[in-house]
């Protein structure tokens, strides 16, 4: 490994939080935060994916830089994985279908959920990266996109339960409280 274990998981989920400080994936993350049920099958079907399309997209950057095939990176990359999403899909629809309901029209957008492609082109534009970093760096920002997920989601239901001025109502006051909570992971900045 090229950086300690420590230090790869740290960044990946506080000071390189893929939602909070990069700025991805704010789609399902505004979208399906309404309730803590649908949030973690969210963050846990991100998990999945990412940490699967690490894998396969490390293989597949080598396979092509090898060959000078570099033009090939994002179209590949979108095709593992939309097929790790189709294979959550099966699977939730089959097993779980209230979850599947619940998560509605966000879980086949994880196909396009730029967090979980920002983190397959990160590890792949980084060449000192061994395959076990990328398996970390992938863990770490699946686990920071996770808790951002369900901390925001555990502040919007108690939101919900509260007096809210009417402009700040819906959209508005999740958008002024995801800020809040970008501050807050702002000041791990620095820490590695």
């Amino acid at each position: 490994m090229t950086e300690p274990f420590f230090e790869l998981m740290f960044a990946g989920i506080f000071v390189n939080n893929i939602v909070l400080a990069q700025f991805l994936g704010q789609c399902p993350f505004l979208g399906t935060s309404k309730k803590m049920s649908t949030a973690t099958g969210m963050s846990m079907a991100v998990v999945f994916v990412l940490i699967l399309a690490a894998v396969f997209t490390w293989f597949i950057n080598n396979l092509l830089v090898k060959h000078d095939l570099d033009y090939l990176q994002i179209v590949s990359f979108i095709l593992v994985i939309a097929s790790l999403v189709q294979f959550v899909e099966m699977f939730l629809k089959k097993m779980v279908p209230p979850l599947y309901s619940s998560l509605g029209i966000f879980l086949p957008l994880i196909t396009t959920n730029c967090a979980v492609m920002g983190a397959c082109l990160i590890n792949a534009g980084k060449e000192e990266y061994l395959f076990m970093d990328c398996i970390i760096n992938a863990l770490a920002y699946a686990i920071g996109f996770g808790l951002a997920l369900i901390l925001f989601a555990g502040v919007r239901e108690r939101i919900i339960l509260a007096r809210v001025p009417k402009p700040l109502e819906d959209a508005s006051i999740g958008l002024v409280t995801a800020g809040i909570i970008a501050l807050t992971f702002y000041t791990f900045q620095g820490m590695v």
